[in-house]
């Protein structure tokens, strides 16, 4: 795909981004982003080490199906903030039904990278052509409860207006968008205490009400929606505590090991 140069993304928040983002390099160690006084402001929400023999399995013939991409699609609203498109999971589906998720899947043996799997499942999924997404960073990988790993590619859409959802049924019962900042606020948030293995972690929950209805973002997308904001935003969230998420939980053990 040939991406869109950033004087093509027309509002000017987007060039800044995506300027931003360029230079992002996903790392497998935490990377504190520092303000101009020096004090730490990043966050380590969802960053994952690299699994113990890793290389073995991503080398054999199954790498593909342990992996998985999804897209974190950038716009900016009307009120001139960064907003992410967001999808409600069908009803129909038999795993996560009416979850809500960022559009993407599995990686297909025809994908050349992770961006090309998070564009081509967006496009198949929602409509969204990819022609009208930038692609300017990946963020660290994510591990799911199912042990997938996921990447996280970020996309920039220069105008919504182009966006005209096509639902696939079969995956997709509703698309709607939140704002970023949202996940480093208090207000829409709340946690859980959870168990895995005897390992007590949170579990991040964000409510959020639209014209479709009420909807909760929770689980790895909101870990993953953290991160990004966190790395956006150049900020930690304003609800971080002394339990770990589950990505977090993940990295200390496989530290630990």
């Amino acid at each position: 795909m040939e991406c869109q140069r950033n004087e093509d993304l027309g509002p000017q928040t987007l060039r800044r981004l995506a300027e931003q983002l360029q230079c992002y390099k996903p790392s497998s160690r935490v990377e504190e982003l520092e303000n101009t006084n020096g004090r730490n402001i990043g966050s380590n929400f969802g960053i994952t080490d690299p699994l113990e023999g890793e290389n073995e399995q991503f080398t054999c013939a199954n790498w593909r199906k342990r992996r998985a991409a999804v897209l974190i699609c950038l716009f900016e609203g009307y009120q001139g903030d960064l907003r992410v498109i967001l999808t409600k999971r069908s009803m129909k589906l038999s795993s996560h039904p009416g979850d809500v998720a960022l559009p993407g899947g599995k990686m297909d043996q025809g994908d050349t990278d992770d961006s090309a799997t998070a564009l081509r499942e967006a496009m198949e999924e929602i409509g969204l052509d990819s022609r009208l997404i930038q692609v300017v960073a990946n963020l660290e990988p994510f591990i799911s409860q199912n042990q997938l790993r996921v990447v996280p590619v970020v996309g920039l859409l220069a105008k919504i207006e182009d966006f005209r959802p096509v639902l696939n049924c079969e995956e997709v019962d509703a698309v709607f968008d939140v704002p970023l900042e949202m996940f480093l606020k208090e207000e829409n948030h709340r946690s859980e205490e959870r168990e895995w293995n005897s390992w007590k972690y949170v579990f991040h929950c964000f409510d959020f009400e639209t014209e479709q209805g009420a909807f909760t973002i929770c689980g790895l997308t909101a870990s993953i929606l953290i991160r990004a904001a966190s790395v956006i935003y150049r900020r930690i969230p304003c609800f971080a505590g002394d339990l770990p998420d589950f990505q977090q939980l993940q990295r200390a053990l496989i530290n630990a090991a």
